[in-house]
């Protein structure tokens, strides 16, 4: 979110304390931009669901604020809130069409007819299900039943969607297709969303934003690409893709490079932390960052041996675009590392029990002190 931009949710040190030392939701502030796609991520019971169920109003906060373009929302009850909130369950009438079932909040409403049917049609032209108008939801794809279940939500123009995993029903393929068109239609609305999943790719793919949640507590937000690359925690770095990450004690701290020693390797870093030599930190390296090759590198930090390491090749995954290999070390640490496949056939391609080196660049590790 700009610097600029004022905040259209606000979520100010929202605390939910159910008694008996069971916190959800532990003193979390947010602010969030009109139009913004924003993911709450994490692992189950982290506080996520408790959270956005107090956006709704299903649970009343133990303390703190919440405030909705301006307005502050404690003791407005669900019905009188701006907010429509989608389900994991789509929480369709199975005995009404999917015309009955997008009309039903505005017929609720007491909107005049005519205006229910212009809504209702443009939501039906938005989601792309005019010719289903009749069908009931039994008759539906998962994704179409999807798509009605938003269409419902978006009918009745709130300032707030809440989507509480929006795809966790459909199958991996069928998700990964309807993600793109979820952000699409959103987005062609106008409306500003939260919504919680426990799928990193989904929050990836999906949000402008995401805050990573831990035991109530909101470790990180930021883009998707932030939190990829420059995780604030071992947590972050670990929750978010397949990284490796080593122990080691801080051997050197200049202001345009440290130097970490991990056991059996030296990481050189090019950028300073601003620590004390031989205070323990941790050093994060994605595997896709990693080089594997047959011979030793020959690059800048060779002669002084850092960022490489030798090992032999334990274990590899095919995955068709990419190859993940497993190379030991002396020490019986296991490097992750990830590598493309950008031909059909390689000459010399390693295999198990090969000889390798390991190398990375001084750009591509990320220091982590808590």
């Amino acid at each position: 979110m700009s610097s600029a931009a004022p905040a259209f949710l606000q979520i100010v040190d929202v605390v939910k304390d159910f008694g008996g030392g069971a916190v959800a939701v532990n003193h979390v502030s947010i602010d969030i931009a009109k139009g913004e796609i924003f993911a709450l991520l994490g692992s189950s019971g982290c506080g996520k669901t408790t959270l956005l169920r107090m956006l709704a109003g299903f649970e009343t906060p133990s303390s703190g604020r919440i405030v909705l373009d301006g307005q502050d929302l404690a003791g407005l009850p669900p019905y009188e809130r701006h907010i429509n909130m989608m389900f994991q369950s789509y929480a369709l009438f199975p005995h009404l069409t999917v015309w009955e079932n997008i009309a039903f909040g505005l017929k609720r409403d007491g909107l005049p007819a005519a205006e229910i049917a212009q809504r209702v049609e443009a939501m039906l032209k938005l989601v792309q299900l005019g010719k289903f108008a009749q069908r009931k939801p039994h008759q539906l794809s998962g994704g179409q039943q999807q798509r009605v279940a938003l269409a419902r939500s978006l009918a009745k123009r709130p300032q707030l969607l809440l989507l509480d995993e929006p795809l966790g029903a459909l199958d991996k393929k069928l998700r990964e297709e309807t993600q793109i068109e979820l952000v699409n239609i959103i987005e062609e609305v106008g409306v500003t969303c939260v919504m919680v999943t426990h799928d990193q790719e989904e929050a990836m793919t999906m949000a402008s934003r995401i805050a990573i949640m831990s035991e109530g507590k909101v470790l990180q937000v930021g883009a998707p690409s932030d939190i990829y690359e420059t995780p604030a925690t071992r947590f972050v770095a670990d929750f978010i893709g397949n990284v490796n990450l080593m122990d080691g004690t801080l051997a050197q701290d200049e202001a345009d490079h440290c130097v970490i020693d991990c056991q059996d390797l030296k990481h050189y870093v090019g950028h300073g932390i601003t620590g004390t030599a031989g205070m323990p930190v941790s050093v994060a390296v994605r595997p896709e960052k990693i080089h594997l090759s047959r011979h030793a590198p020959a690059d800048e930090d060779a002669a002084l041996s850092f960022n490489r390491a030798k090992g032999v090749v334990k274990n590899l995954s095919y995955f068709g675009s990419y190859t993940v290999y497993h190379l030991e070390l002396p020490s019986g640490r296991i490097l992750k590392i990830s590598q493309n496949n950008t031909q059909r056939h390689r000459e010399h391609e390693l295999t198990w029990g090969d000889e390798a080196w390991a190398h990375w660049s001084r750009h591509s590790q990320v220091v982590l002190t808590q």
